[in-house]
């Protein structure tokens, strides 16, 4: 009889705690600072010489994509770099000497991999032949291409239904991988598709779509430069899209203001030095933030309904600020919105959003004297239970002044992976569209699914209910990005089979399905060449602009295989050579699939060509003022409440965030330089006001604890650091604290998880 062979796998790793120092939080971003900062962890990772050639790549028009944050390239990109300290150390990781290879496998098994830190199982090194994880084994061991496709066509043919298959996308994939991933599996017949968005930008797709009639921003980084106001709000970055400060800069420098509203207070939005600029690396750089209002955690409606209000009242005393011309021609519903603001005493707004009085009024009077105003955002507003609302009420505010479809004014949701927007346009999503399955129908000749499909949060209770089994990722770290990590853990282990298509090693990996399959594909860096041909892919960044993305370095290994091929390959292993759509053909020249996405979708006409050199922007109605398509031929004036937490005694609002040393589940150094952290990421900034209320010391090690109808979830060991966040309020890093977010809690509508207001207790008693 085969003996059974426990996997004892962490969702965390051992616990053990760094020598934590504690400074002053900086009051500036980037600047030398920043250069030092990335050259040593290039030369300590890299090698200097090794890495500053491919940067110098990176971001240019026949360079490749930074696969990090999805902030667009400038028209004419520097020729000094244009990347930023995140990006170099994404770019150090994926051309890094070390192999998770196969004596790397034979070495180490899941279970002591899974005891490592994020970063240690990150800094493993590249991926570079398939692994195959068996049934109750210990180790992966090497798996040829065509065995590993044959086991999950398999696998998928053995389903009684093909919704009981889950198909993951990460925003790292290129339009040319996503598009064929979406094709085949809607052949497979199904919608399960869940992608990143579900977890982040959902409720801006929502709300935009609802209001304006497109699911996505409505500004250029042309408009970003030319506003007169820029309000970033709930996003920080300095940390997560550090190329954005350059913007700001270039605002600032030509008479525009900005307005942070966040729970803290971030070096980002102080000052930039920036590393290209003399007074940026000499002098103290470009002051960013004329008003910061430090608003509560999710109480931003209640401060936005303030500021409405208080505008409000200057044009009922004869002042023109709202634009009344605007609001007539091309809204719906301002009387609704009125009424609504007129309902709510300012005292009571005041009370919710706990910003002083006189610093809104500082923000009122720059509102009213602006028309080119652009609102940027980020997962501050997204990831709430009225995650929705938030971005609804931001459009009331830019509605009101008339700021949607002119030069220098609209919407910016601020996307946080390089390609998640992307995907979403070439079909990577779980609701059923008519327009796209009769497109499929007219261009391959099949039926697609008209059976909506499961979004991120609810293909993990399929999974761990048992009704899905089978869980296919392209990219990604699933099990770390998710929500309620242990349930998600959880569901995972239900499942027969678990693919990742991946460059490096991450816990995902580690938390699998019976039966795991690893598939190395080439990363971005990386000449992609099929049958002596070069190919290129193509990205669309955070403002809707498509370009192509070309890697020229040689492949860390001869057994990796682009996501392009992957996808075909896995499609016609499934179909056995059988289907109307030549799947290998489409896997080994990327400009036939383009051909067909232009076929099947509008705006993509000429794309081989478009997309070279800066590329070119997709259609967007918003920018233009064009509502044609919502009721009336109107954009949306929204009605939203305020948010509602019932706290009891002792409970605290936590936001997760990330550390500067980290993108998304990406852990490149143990250090939030900007926060003034180092060694350690298991702490949790708390006002020293709650503390004092509650005894708590500096320093001292707590659980984090969170009850969700009646099921308790426990994050341990954390320590307590004193800190400007409002009192009431908690943060801590992602993903140690994604344990605290309950699989049942989300969105309205856009069933996005309230990573960013978890109800928690704090145990001061740790056994």
């Amino acid at each position: 009889m085969e003996k059974k062979i426990k996997r004892d796998i962490s969702t965390t790793g051992d616990i053990k705690f760094a020598n934590l120092k504690v400074t002053e939080p900086s009051s500036y971003a980037a600047g030398t600072a920043a250069i030092k900062k990335t050259l040593e962890h290039l030369n300590k990772e890299v090698g200097l010489f090794k890495s500053l050639s491919t940067l110098s790549s990176m971001n240019q028009k026949d360079g490749f994509d930074c696969p990090g944050c999805a902030w667009p390239d400038p028209e004419e990109p520097s020729k000094l770099g244009e990347y930023c300290e995140n990006g170099a150390k994404a770019i150090a990781e994926e051309i890094t000497p070390e192999r998770a290879d196969k004596t790397f496998f034979e070495k180490y098994s899941v279970e002591e991999i899974s005891r490592w830190t994020d970063m240690q199982i990150g800094k493993s090194g590249r991926l570079t032949e398939p692994m195959l994880l068996p049934p109750n084994s210990a180790h992966y061991v090497p798996i040829s291409w065509a065995a590993a496709f044959e086991l999950i066509a398999n696998e998928l043919h053995k389903l009684d239904s093909p919704d009981e298959a889950i198909f993951y996308t990460s925003g790292r994939s290129s339009n040319e991988a996503a598009f064929l991933y979406g094709l085949f599996v809607r052949a497979f017949g199904t919608n399960n598709m869940p992608d990143c968005s579900n977890m982040c930008h959902e409720s801006s797709g929502v709300a935009l779509g609802e209001t304006l009639g497109i699911g996505k921003g409505s500004v250029t980084l042309d408009d970003l430069h030319e506003a007169e106001l820029v309000i970033v709000i709930g996003q920080n970055p300095g940390t997560n899209h550090p190329r954005m400060l350059s913007a700001l800069e270039k605002c600032k420098n030509n008479g525009g203001k900005i307005i942070a509203i966040n729970p803290l207070e971030e070096a980002g939005l102080v000052r930039f030095r920036n590393p290209q600029k003399v007074n940026g690396i000499l002098g103290s750089g470009t002051t960013l933030t004329d008003i910061f209002l430090q608003v509560k955690i999710n109480q931003d409606v209640a401060l936005l309904k303030l500021v409405m209000k208080r505008l409000l009242s200057k044009e009922r005393e004869g002042e023109a600020v709202f634009d009344q011309d605007f609001i007539k021609s091309k809204t719906a519903g301002y009387e609704e919105l009125i009424s609504n603001l007129d309902s709510y005493s300012e005292a009571d707004l005041i009370q919710s959003c706990g910003v002083p009085s006189k610093k809104v009024d500082e923000a009122v009077e720059l509102l009213a004297k602006k028309n080119r105003i652009i609102i940027c955002w980020a997962m501050g507003l997204t990831q709430h239970k009225n995650g929705v609302d938030n971005i609804k009420e931001c459009v009331n505010l830019l509605l009101l002044k008339g700021s949607i479809g002119k030069k220098g004014a609209g919407t910016c949701p601020v996307r946080g992976h390089s390609n998640v927007q992307g995907d979403r346009s070439v079909g990577i999503m779980h609701h059923v569209s008519k327009p796209l399955n009769l497109a499929l129908k007219k261009v391959f000749c099949f039926e697609a699914p008209k059976k909506e499909g499961l979004d991120t949060v609810h293909c993990i209770k399929a999974m761990y209910e048992g009704h899905a089994k089978v869980f296919i990722a392209l990219g990604g770290n699933f099990v770390s990005a998710a929500s309620d990590t242990n349930y998600t853990a959880k569901a995972l282990q239900n499942c027969d089979l678990t693919v990742s298509i991946a460059t490096k090693l991450n816990r995902g990996h580690l938390i699998t399905g019976k039966t795991a399959l690893i598939l190395p594909t080439l990363g971005r860096t990386e000449l992609d060449e099929v049958r002596g041909n070069q190919q290129f892919v193509t990205v669309e960044n955070s403002m809707g602009k498509v370009h192509q993305s070309s890697g020229g370095r040689k492949p860390i290994s001869k057994a990796l295989k682009s996501e392009p091929s992957i996808v075909a390959e896995m499609a016609n292993a499934y179909f056995e050579g059988n289907h109307q759509v030549d799947w290998l053909r489409l896997g080994e020249n990327y400009e036939l699939i383009r051909n067909k996405i232009s076929e099947v979708y509008q705006g993509y006409e000429d794309y081989c060509i478009r997309s070279k050199g800066s590329g070119f922007y997709l259609p967007n109605n918003a920018r233009v003022g064009n509502f044609s398509k919502l009721p009336g031929g109107k954009a949306q004036f929204s009605v939203n409440k305020l948010a509602e937490h019932l706290l009891k005694k002792n409970d605290f609002i936590l936001m997760t965030i990330r550390s500067h040393d980290q993108f998304n589940t990406t852990i490149y150094d143990m250090n939030d330089r900007y926060r003034g952290i180092y060694g350690e990421r298991r702490i949790v900034f708390m006002n020293s006001e709650d503390m004092k209320s509650m005894a708590i010391q500096d320093k001292q090690v707590v659980n984090l604890t969170s009850n969700y109808n009646g099921v308790l979830r426990r994050a341990e060991q954390f320590k307590v650091i004193s800190y400007n966040i409002p009192k009431g309020n908690l943060a801590a890093y992602f993903p140690e604290t994604n344990v605290l977010v309950p699989i049942n809690e989300f969105a309205r509508k856009s069933n996005t998880p309230i990573s960013k207001s978890i109800i928690v207790q704090i145990e001061t008693t740790i056994d």
